[in-house]
């Protein structure tokens, strides 16, 4: 493995009996980006995720870690790395200091660093001030940056954050955004599985896409973007449970009209033109907004799902 990769997978493959979770992934993952897993529950991500944790051997296929082989080097490997789990495992009913603290033992880090550290990661979680309150009195989005934390506790080489804002409200995931953003400057590589368009936009240099266990495009958001969508969309909602009979009316005046049970989404160039043309022909839609491609729209192209089904 080239020394500018920290984990290379070829072939990957996980069975559970007869049921192949993972079948054949492919990827490699360059030291200090961020790279991502995007797809919809069941779609593999976290039996890759275990299997590139450490904790799960493949089935198949080959997986380099720090050129280490985690079938053999698994002790090692875990050893450099950093794990967010999606379910925070903390203790409750200890001090937010002492969960760094008794988390720092698994690593045989002396009591004196381990002190040292654990004041260093209060205050890059912003949780100086809440060191010796008991961790069921915080919020979510606290106990989320405390498991971050926690994960950073022996300074991990690879972090690893299987859905890390889930279930949190929009100021607490741009707050855990900062600090990963602040990892990344720091040079840490981290590895990051969401269902949320947006996090894998702001977070992620690449990333894959994934569905039903294979990988269905690969590479930078912005490129999936260009290569998979149109440069705006257009939303329109016409007060009705079905919106099937408005495909071909609509089919001329987009590239590709998708049909929803909520909506029909039209993928054009200018969104403002086709909303003007559209209007002249006497559509008229009970609701109507312009946006730019997402990521959202690359799985819907590629996998005719949207990325919350």
């Amino acid at each position: 493995m080239a020394s500018d990769y920290v984990l290379e997978a070829h072939d990957l493959v996980k069975r559970f009996g007869e049921f192949s979770a993972v079948k054949g992934v492919s990827f490699s993952i360059e030291r200090g980006e961020s790279f991502g897993f995007l797809g919809p529950n069941g779609a593999g991500k976290t039996s890759t995720m275990r299997m590139i944790s450490a904790v799960s051997q493949p089935s198949s296929g080959t997986l380099s870690i720090f050129s280490l082989d985690p079938r053999t080097q698994g002790p090692e490997i875990r050893g450099r790395l950093g794990v967010v789990p999606q379910e925070d495992t903390l203790e409750l009913e200890l001090s937010v200091r002492h969960n760094l603290e008794m988390f720092g033992r698994y690593f045989d880090l002396p009591r004196k660093v381990l002190r040292e550290r654990a004041t260093e990661l209060l205050e890059f979680a912003q949780l100086s001030e809440r060191a010796n309150d008991k961790v069921e009195n915080l919020s979510g989005g606290m106990k989320r940056r405390l498991t971050i934390a926690r994960a950073l506790i022996n300074r991990p080489e690879l972090l690893i954050l299987d859905e890390p804002t889930t279930g949190l409200d929009p100021q607490a995931r741009h707050l855990l955004w900062e600090r990963l953003y602040r990892l990344k400057r720091e040079g840490v590589t981290q590895i990051i599985t969401t269902h949320y368009m947006d996090e894998a936009e702001q977070l992620c240099d690449r990333l894959v896409v994934m569905d039903h266990g294979t990988i269905v495009a690969h590479g930078a958001p912005r490129e999936l973007i260009v290569q998979h969508s149109t440069r705006e969309v257009v939303e329109l909602r016409f007060g009705t449970d079905s919106h099937e009979d408005r495909h071909l009316q609509l089919a001329p005046y987009a590239q590709r009209v998708e049909v929803l049970p909520d909506r029909v989404l039209l993928y054009v160039n200018e969104g403002d033109d086709t909303l003007r043309q559209l209007h002249a022909i006497g559509v008229v839609p009970t609701s109507a907004l312009v946006r730019r491609s997402s990521l959202e729209d690359v799985f819907l192209r590629l996998t005719g799902r949207t990325l919350v089904d």
